[in-house]
């Protein structure tokens, strides 16, 4: 198979010298790596960053006077300052480092949605959502009386406006949490609109970007929101740190969410005070190494360049949705006029279980479950499906052997 594809003007055979683990045989087969949506591979420059840290600076950060600690809290510290260039936000204390997107929402949930929110306001997501854009919000529900909504999808994988707006209508939505991009079936949702509409009825709004942030150019600005939350796995980074944004008047009136050192300002026996935003919100030490890939995982992306790395994967999408749909008995899910590189699909006769372990053995990694998202599939009346996805690095040979896998795979259930 040929690696070498220089469509939209990327040269994708450089980028693929970046990223160490692509050079390697899966059962004697060329690895085809289609699973980026649920965590993307590392580039040199991010497992550099990491390790060079380690062997040369490391030490605890906001705690020490001496050298080691200075050097390393800076390095820390230019991840937030990082983080706020790429999203365009106005301050730097805007910027909240988390776990993971789960986290980032979980602390919403807590801080604004217990700490800001009143009993009988409601929290309205859509009926595209990832678990941890659900769960929190039932348990927000469960313990202060705040009432869940669902905005319908279309057969088309695309949000129903005209519900969203009827849910909107009585004025009682205090928070929209809702996604920027699925993670099954690719649908980018009108963020822009969705705005205009939840702030016309007097609503906040929270966009879970974990797949927008790696597919399109995010400007918080732009978009006029009021909170946005991301992980830095799926954008090249490493696990364990992700983002939470918001506007910073908001997140002044918002309580702590884990209580401990480095989110202080005084502690007595008697009563605490909070440190300053964002680090009222980053209880213990943080993920220090973490956020030095961040960093690196940023500046790689940025080098690219949105433009750039958009476009190609238009181009594989495009590229992708047509091979797939000559595969007889294959069923893709949503057909979302604007989407990015995540195409979910399912297969007659065959369990989504099985497909993924038959594309394995060809060297073909895709995604089979329910991708965190149960209610999706029921609206779907499905239990699970196959999911490819792609970044950067993703050739349209590769989309080409996935075509062929599945083929294969086709003939074995016939």
């Amino acid at each position: 198979m040929n690696a070498i594809d220089k469509s939209a003007g990327l040269d994708v055979a450089r980028i693929r010298a970046d990223f160490p683990i692509l050079d390697q045989k899966i059962r004697g087969k060329t690895l085809v790596f289609l699973d980026s949506a649920a965590s993307a591979q590392k580039p040199r420059a991010v497992i550099d960053a990491m390790r060079i840290a380690m062997e040369t600076q490391y030490a605890n950060v906001h705690r020490g006077l001496h050298w080691m600690s200075e050097r390393t809290t800076e390095a820390y510290e230019a991840a937030r300052d990082a983080v706020a260039a790429l999203m365009n936000a106005k301050d730097r204390a805007e910027i909240v480092f988390t776990r993971n997107s789960t986290e980032a929402i979980n602390l919403l949930a807590h801080s604004y949605g217990r700490g800001v929110m009143k009993r009988g306001q409601a929290v309205l997501i859509s009926g595209m959502e990832h678990h941890s854009n659900i769960v929190p919000w039932q348990m927000l529900r469960d313990s202060h009386g705040i009432e869940l909504r669902v905005a319908d999808i279309t057969d088309q994988g695309e949000l129903d406006m005209a519900d969203f707006e009827a849910k909107l209508a009585d004025g009682r939505v205090g928070l929209v949490a809702i996604t920027h991009m699925s993670n099954v079936l690719g649908t980018v949702t009108p963020a822009e609109r969705i705005v205009a509409l939840a702030h016309a009825h007097g609503a906040k709004v929270m966009f879970d970007g974990s797949q927008a942030i790696v597919h399109r150019k995010i400007d918080v600005q732009a978009l006029g929101c009021d909170f946005y939350c991301w992980t830095g796995h799926k954008l090249y980074g490493p696990t364990g740190i992700g983002v939470l944004w918001g506007r910073r008047e908001l997140l002044e009136r918002m309580p702590p969410f884990l209580g401990g050192g480095d989110m202080i300002s005084s502690v007595t026996y008697e009563q605490s005070t909070w440190a300053a935003v964002p680090h009222k919100f980053e209880a213990g030490t943080p993920a220090i190494l973490e956020g030095i890939g961040l960093k690196a995982a940023i500046d790689y992306v940025q080098a690219i360049g949105y433009d750039a790395m958009v476009a190609h994967e238009a181009s594989l999408t495009e590229h992708a949705l047509a091979r797939l749909a000559s595969v007889p008995g294959l069923t893709i899910l949503g057909q979302a006029q604007e989407r990015g590189g995540v195409i979910a699909f399912a297969m007659e006769k065959a369990h989504a279980h099985d497909v993924a372990t038959l594309l394995d053995r060809q060297g073909i990694a895709v995604r089979a479950g329910h991708h965190c998202a149960e209610p999706l599939m029921r609206r779907y009346n499905l239990d699970s499906t196959a999911r490819a996805s792609f970044g950067v690095y993703t050739t349209h040979a590769e989309v080409d052997a996935l075509a062929a896998g599945l083929l294969r795979v086709r003939e074995f259930f016939a």
